[in-house]
């Protein structure tokens, strides 16, 4: 017979199952047992259901995380814990680096933890004789980073004395007496608020009773963030040593310890294996019923819609405005928000770096990589994999290698003369400096310089995943806003390339910009574009039919916000680049407008080279201005020909008396976005300076109005250095 059919022993059979299904379901209530000592039914786990005798199905094991640090360096017997607040990934390599520092010189006892990772209620908890480091950044205008959130929401928003764990105490004023910790602090002294997440945690852990050990270390991303660690942990050490009654002196300096195991598959073996990573982040965490969320973790490969050129062809600079297409993901976003493009590195500088290493031949080659210590759970990529895509995908080569590795390589040296040259730059400064640094070399094209053209070394490639940071978003002010684009996300963006100083032979490639100009290139069919990006994503999953292709995103949400009160005026600066979230801006109040909204005069200060070479948007604004009174685009241009120099700063003081009737007497909002070493200083300055003239106040005074300005939050940037 071609078709089941069901007679009455079926019957029979199903019903009993149904009725057994039943009587076990609702067992607690017939039998009165204590929902207690039972968990609920929505916490039971879920088993894919099996036909008699089939093969047992494989069921991938969940294995839950404690959120007790302290439980777990009790079970793993630590007792120095380094917590990490990361936005780029330095904080946590730096933590990573401390932890090794620490265990492999001084013996000590030590884990890294994220701080989203673990309940930091607890921190009251954590026994007298044991550490706890902090290693944080701040990101922007003195924020933390995303991972840092919660904890700076509990322990410094709240200005109540914040809830722990035990909630009895001697003094209820001072929970964290127990609490010994070290503190060090990743920041920019272009930004106004310099390293404020490591000061404000510094100074609420002292209020609430903690001690800090040794002095906080600051490091400067402007100037030598690098060098600035170093040379603060060395002291620290001493202090740290002291602390836990360990000799200094004695410390070891024997063979280097692994931190991760690399294993190579064979080709049996990787036919067993269930999945291969080839660029994915990591599995999508689907509740059921439900999507999955978009963050830093777990970002959306969305269709770019429009891709196209801002800047004329005589400019000799790329500009592109993109549209990514992000319609049923869940992503949402706010005008001044920003978008994070996870780009890939450039074929070439795979290439180049497998060829020093003697990987050309092995790229392909599927591997496991490991931690040494068994307590340690957190891998820096997701595996198994291969040696191609650690390259491409996972680790940043084409940023200049630190100064300790690069040190740290000179005993794989294979010549004595190259010996001396990895030493003297991991130990020279102002060698690093000239040769690395300034000279924003990659890893490969360091060793290429070291070595000599051609010349191979072998390293073990535990060695480079340990120190090569793992490859991180760039993010981009959104040009865009919501209320007309709910479903598609803009970015404006230059394509980066450039002669560095101290090596004008050479040019450097900003690595997202180009790789989002190969997805404009292939979009548009333009051929080959230099430098050549593989843009096809896992197993070409990023290509949508001949020319469509999809980029990896998320919304990082920022508070470079509108006044929530539209009929307020505003006055935004923004040159080049600068201009993108104020285009969002525009548009949200243009749509406001249209909506029968009162808005406040809109005024924007943009700045280029030439108005007809460069101007971007300039056929738009017209159209977006129209209904909104008193809306208006004053242009500076540096290079017109015939027309003196002229920056956005000086067209302030051409319309100071507007600016200060905008801001001071109708109570409006200002705005900058761009440079921040140069011209977001210089714009400060010069409302320094239109204070002084049309508010008749000494420059004393004058300073303290603009900073009142920004502590109330109507004086806001978003800029980068």
């Amino acid at each position: 017979m071609s078709e089941a059919v069901i007679d009455t022993l079926d019957l029979a059979i199903l019903g009993a199952v149904l009725v057994g299904s039943g009587l076990y379901w609702f067992k607690d209530r017939l039998m009165g047992s204590s929902s207690a000592s039972k968990p609920a039914f929505g916490k039971q786990p879920l088993v894919p259901m099996q036909k008699p005798n089939a093969p047992a199905l494989k069921i991938n094991k969940v294995v839950r995380k404690t959120r007790d640090f302290v439980q777990k360096m009790k079970e793993t017997d630590k007792t120095v814990i380094f917590f990490y607040g990361s936005q780029t990934g330095t904080a946590e390599d730096y933590a990573a680096r401390l932890a090794k520092e620490g265990t492999q010189r001084y013996n000590l006892k030590t884990m890294t933890a994220d701080l989203e990772d673990y309940d930091m209620n607890l921190l009251d908890t954590l026994p007298a004789n044991h550490l706890a480091f902090f290693v944080l950044a701040t990101y922007g205008e003195g924020e933390p980073t995303d991972n840092a959130v919660d904890f700076w929401e509990h322990l410094v928003v709240n200005e109540d004395v914040p809830e722990f764990s035990i909630g009895d105490y001697k003094d209820a004023e001072k929970p964290l007496t127990n609490l010994n910790f070290v503190m060090f602090g990743l920041g920019n002294k272009t930004y106004e608020h310099y390293n404020s997440v490591c000061r404000r945690v510094d100074e609420k852990l002292t209020q609430l009773g903690a001690t800090r050990i040794g002095e906080r270390g600051e490091g400067d991303d402007d100037g030598s963030l690098e060098e600035d660690f170093l040379s603060w942990k060395d002291d620290m050490w001493k202090v740290v040593c002291d602390f836990m009654g360990i000799d200094f002196l004695a410390g070891n300096s024997g063979p280097r310890q692994a931190t991760y195991k690399v294993q190579e598959h064979t080709a049996e073996e990787v036919e067993e294996l269930k999945k291969v990573y080839h660029g994915e982040h990591q599995e999508p965490k689907f509740m059921l019923g439900s999507r999955p969320t978009y963050d830093s973790k777990n970002p959306y490969a969305a269709p770019i819609s429009v891709s196209r050129e801002l800047f004329a062809a005589s400019a000799g600079r790329h500009c592109l405005h993109m549209e990514v297409d992000v319609a049923g993901s869940g992503i949402t976003y706010q005008a001044g928000d920003h978008v994070a493009v996870w780009p890939v590195n450039a074929d070439h500088e795979v290439s180049k770096l497998a060829a020093v290493l003697n990987l050309s031949d092995k790229l392909d080659t599927v591997i496991t990589v490991s931690n040494t210590d068994p307590a340690s759970t957190k891998l820096p990529f997701p595996v198994p994999t291969t040696y191609r895509t650690i390259l491409r995908n996972y680790v940043d080569i084409t940023a200049p290698p630190s100064r300790a590795f690069i040190g740290q390589l000179t005993p794989f040296a294979p010549t004595e003369e190259s010996a001396k040259t990895f030493g003297h730059w991991g130990q020279d400064k102002e060698a690093f400096r000239i040769n690395v640094a300034d000279a924003r070399r990659s890893l490969g094209t360091v060793l290429e310089k070291i070595l000599g053209a051609g010349r191979t070394m072998e390293i073990p490639f535990d060695l480079l995943i340990e120190n090569v940071p793992r490859l991180q978003a760039r993010y981009y002010s959104i040009s865009s806003s919501p209320k007309v684009h709910p479903t598609t996300i803009h970015l404006t963006a230059v394509i980066l390339d450039y002669k560095p100083d101290v090596a004008p032979e050479e040019t450097v490639y900003g690595l997202a910009t180009n790789f989002l100009h190969n997805c404009h290139g292939h979009i548009n069919s333009m051929g080959a574009i230099e430098p050549k990006y593989e843009i096809s994503g896992p197993k070409g999953s990023y290509l949508v039919g001949e020319q469509g292709v999809k980029v990896p995103v998320h919304v990082r949400h920022s508070n470079f916000k509108l006044p929530r009160n539209a009929s307020l005026p505003v006055v935004m600066i923004g040159p080049g680049t600068g201009v993108a979230p104020f285009r969002g801006f525009i548009q949200d109040r243009a749509q406001d407008a249209k909506n029968g909204k009162k808005v406040g005069a809109t005024v924007l200060f943009f700045g280029c080279r030439r108005e007809d070479e460069d101007y971007m948007y300039k056929d738009e604004w017209p159209e977006l201005m129209k209904d909104i009174e008193g809306a208006q685009v004053i242009t500076a241009l540096s290079r017109q020909p015939g027309v003196p120099k002229t920056y956005v700063q000086h067209r302030m003081m051409e319309h100071k008396q507007l600016i200060w009737d905008l801001i001071h007497k109708q109570g409006g909002y200002f705005y900058v976005c761009g440079d921040a070493k140069n011209m977001a200083r210089e714009v400060n300055h010069r409302l320094i300076e239109i204070a002084v003239e049309c508010g008749e106040m000494t420059e004393e005074k004058a300073t303290n109005y603009v900073k009142e300005l920004r502590s109330r939050g109507r004086y806001e940037e978003d800029v980068w250095s």
